[in-house]
């Protein structure tokens, strides 16, 4: 280990799926070197995420009041350099995290390499391979600061014991509990719903179904199908992000889009099934050590321009319920198989 660094600063100010994939990065670097202390800058949502990550602290950023702006991110520098870092893993790599970086002048820096034109020439269908994951990009990020890391043997932590209140909400589990998170930010990556209620009616019969989701509409979507079939219960609107990561810990497996709730899951070790639409685990934004199959990918010969963006916020009209080639009976297979 470098002898001089002994506190990182960590930039991770993002979505909640890449702040979701930097967790088990840390928790490994933390467990590899006890010694290193590590403060994560994030936004304060975020916090609940590193509870059980030991040596790792979390720093708040107020983007939208105290630190705003460039004058709010010198302000934020200020506050930084009074923590004692002696080093920036900039795992965000943006404008304002540059900017920041600029404030903190004399402290060693890396920055992710985000890979951006071979991710381009995969969005244009001129390599289809796979790319390195952002899992080995955050590593590099580490290593070039002189933290070798080896993922080989991840530990995860054990379960959250369930307080009484998300007993009282999720009610008989005695069945094995399968998570279904049915969204995401685009609607080229998400499964289409009448699809997905063939899934949950079938998983009901057999498994404890529980439902996540966030805003007004979602919850009301998720409340429909919580009402049309037993054994299913919606949590979304319900919990705190605590909360909800709790009842993720306890799950047999989670179904999910190509979204946070996959890499949430994934952080705290529980297994799970993948849905892709219009993106590609390609990119490199696969949940952490699950196995390839796990994946369930949109059929490439029906839709040969998958991945169509990077992030899914960019596809042909025709090309929306590009999942829909992903049949009902195949998703119920695999997590019949894995259970």
């Amino acid at each position: 280990m470098p002898k001089k660094i002994k506190h990182i600063l960590v930039i991770r100010l993002s979505a909640m799926g890449d702040v979701a994939m930097t967790v088990p990065i840390l928790r490994a670097l933390t467990h590899q070197y006890p010694q290193i202390k590590i403060t994560v800058l994030t936004r304060p949502f975020f916090a609940p995420f590193f509870k059980n990550s030991p040596n790792v602290s979390v720093y708040s950023a107020d983007l939208k009041e105290k630190h705003k702006g460039v004058f709010g991110l010198y302000k934020l520098s200020k506050e930084l350099r009074n923590l004692g870092i002696d080093a920036v893993a900039d795992l965000h790599n943006v404008l304002r995290s540059k900017i920041l970086k600029l404030f903190l002048f004399g402290i060693k820096t890396v920055q992710i390499d985000k890979g951006r034109a071979e991710k381009k020439a995969l969005v244009r269908g001129e390599k289809f391979q796979q790319l390195k994951t952002t899992h080995k990009r955050y590593m590099d990020v580490f290593e070039a600061l002189g933290f070798k890391l080896d993922l080989s043997n991840p530990t995860f932590p054990e379960k959250s014991i369930l307080n009484d209140r998300i007993k009282s909400i999720l009610g008989d589990v005695s069945k094995k509990r399968i998570g279904v998170a049915p969204f995401a930010a685009h609607e080229g990556k998400m499964y289409p719903l009448d699809a997905m209620k063939d899934v949950i009616k079938a998983l009901s019969k057999d498994y404890k179904v529980v439902l996540f989701g966030g805003g007004q509409k979602e919850i009301g979507i998720l409340n429909e199908f919580e009402t049309a079939f037993e054994n299913v219960v919606n949590v979304a609107g319900k919990l705190s992000i605590d909360e909800e990561l709790d009842v993720i810990s306890n799950l047999d497996v989670m179904l999910s889009m190509d979204s946070g709730n996959a890499h949430m899951a994934a952080m705290l070790g529980v297994k799970v099934v993948s849905i892709w639409g219009v993106t590609h685990p390609f990119a490199g934004f696969a949940p952490f050590k699950q196995p390839e199959d796990y994946a369930l990918l949109s059929d490439r010969n029906q839709f040969p321009k998958i991945p169509t963006s990077v992030y899914g916020n960019k596809y042909p009209e025709n090309y929306k319920e590009a999942s829909r080639s992903i049949s009902p009976e195949t998703i119920i297979e695999k997590i019949k198989m894995i259970l």
